[in-house]
C-alpha cells in the first residue's frame, strides 16, 4: 500500500508536469501540500494512508487543524485547490469511486477593506501652498480635487474632454466600463478650479477642444501619468503607505457614505453595477465609527472596546 500510494503520486505529479503544463515551482506546492495531508490522515488512520478511505469529514478535520495553527485562508485555500485536484485525477484513474472533495466549501478569503485618506489630511493636502502656481501646478490640484471630489476612476477622468464639462448643469459626463456613461455634479469650488485650469491650459498649451487633461505639449495626459501624479502629490501626507487613484476613488465614497449619503446614490456616483460593490465601504465607515467610540472615556473601561 505505501508503495502503491507513493507511485499515484509520481503519476499526478507527471500529469501536472506534462499535461497541464505547471511550473516547477507550482508542482512543488502541490507535491509539498500532499505530503502534509498525508501526514494528517495518518495521525487519524494509524499511520496508514489509503485515498479510498478518506472522506469528507476526515477532509474538514484537516482544514480546522490548518485553520487552528494560524494559516492564512489563502494558504488553506491553495491546500484544499491542491487536494480537489489530486482527487480529481484520482477519481479520473479509477482508483477511488467517488471525491471526497465534492462538496468541501474552503474558507472564504478575507478581503482586505478599501484604503482610504481622512477628509482632514486630504484638505490640508488640496488647501496647502505645496502646488506650483504654473500650468503642471494647477492641473495636478485639479487633477487631485475631481479624483476625489467626483470620485472617477483614473481611466474615466483622462477620458474626459471639454464637452463633457457642462458649466451650467454643473456636471460632468464621464464614460465608465463598457462604455456606460453617467453624469456627475460638482460644486462650485471644483467648477472656479476647473475654469482656471482651462484658461491657463489654453494660455500655456493653445485650445485643442479635444482632452480636458493634457501635457505641455499639447497631447492628452496617460493613466500612468495621472498615477504618477497622484502619487508624488500623496506622498506629501505622512504614514500614507498607498497613493494611487483609487485611494481618492476610495476616499470619496467613504466621505460620502460617513457624512449620510445614501448608499444607492453612491453606487450611482461611482458607476457601479450592483450596491455589493458599493457596500464594501459601508464595513470602512462602520470601523471608523468604531475607533470613534473606543476614544469615548466609557469605551475604555475593561471589558468595554466596542466590537471586541
Amino acid at each position: 500500500m505505501w508503495m502503491r500510494r507513493y507511485m499515484r503520486v509520481d503519476d499526478f505529479i507527471d500529469y501536472l508536469r506534462y499535461e497541464r503544463n505547471y511550473s516547477d515551482r507550482t508542482i512543488e506546492a502541490y507535491r509539498k501540500d500532499l505530503i502534509q495531508f498525508e501526514k494528517f490522515v495518518k495521525t487519524h488512520k494509524e499511520n496508514v494512508f489509503d485515498a479510498k478511505e478518506v472522506d469528507s469529514d476526515l477532509v474538514r478535520a484537516w482544514i480546522v487543524c490548518l485553520m487552528e495553527e494560524k494559516y492564512s485562508s489563502v494558504s488553506v485555500n491553495r491546500k484544499v485547490s491542491s487536494l480537489k485536484s489530486y482527487f480529481k485525477f484520482l477519481l479520473k484513474q479509477k482508483e477511488i469511486v467517488s471525491n471526497p472533495l465534492r462538496l468541501i466549501n474552503a474558507p472564504k478569503k478575507k478581503k482586505p477593506l478599501p484604503y482610504f485618506v481622512k477628509d482632514e489630511e486630504l484638505e490640508t493636502l488640496l488647501d496647502g501652498d505645496g502646488f506650483e502656481d504654473n500650468f503642471e501646478g494647477i492641473r495636478n490640484r485639479l487633477i487631485l480635487e475631481m479624483l476625489y471630489d467626483t470620485g472617477v476612476r483614473r481611466s474615466e477622468l483622462v477620458g474626459i474632454t471639454d464637452k463633457d464639462v457642462d458649466f451650467e448643469a454643473m456636471q460632468i459626463k464621464v464614460t465608465g466600463k463598457r462604455n456606460k456613461q453617467r453624469l456627475i455634479p460638482f460644486g462650485e469650488r471644483l467648477r472656479k478650479l476647473i475654469v482656471v485650469y482651462m484658461e491657463t491650459r489654453d494660455r500655456t498649451v493653445g485650445k485643442n477642444g479635444g482632452s480636458l487633461f493634457v501635457k505641455r505639449d499639447g497631447c492628452p495626459l496617460s493613466g500612468w501619468s495621472v498615477y504618477d501624479i497622484v502619487r508624488k502629490e500623496l506622498a506629501e501626507i505622512p504614514m500614507l503607505s498607498k497613493r494611487s487613484p483609487h485611494v481618492l476613488r476610495h476616499s470619496f465614497a467613504t466621505s460620502m457614505l460617513n457624512n449620510g449619503a445614501e448608499l444607492n446614490a453612491v453606487k450611482d456616483l461611482l458607476g457601479h453595477s450592483s450596491l455589493a460593490s458599493t457596500s464594501v465601504y459601508t464595513h470602512t465607515t462602520f470601523e471608523e465609527l468604531k475607533k470613534m467610540y473606543q476614544a469615548h472615556p466609557r469605551a475604555k473601561k475593561e471589558g468595554g472596546y466596542y466590537g471586541n
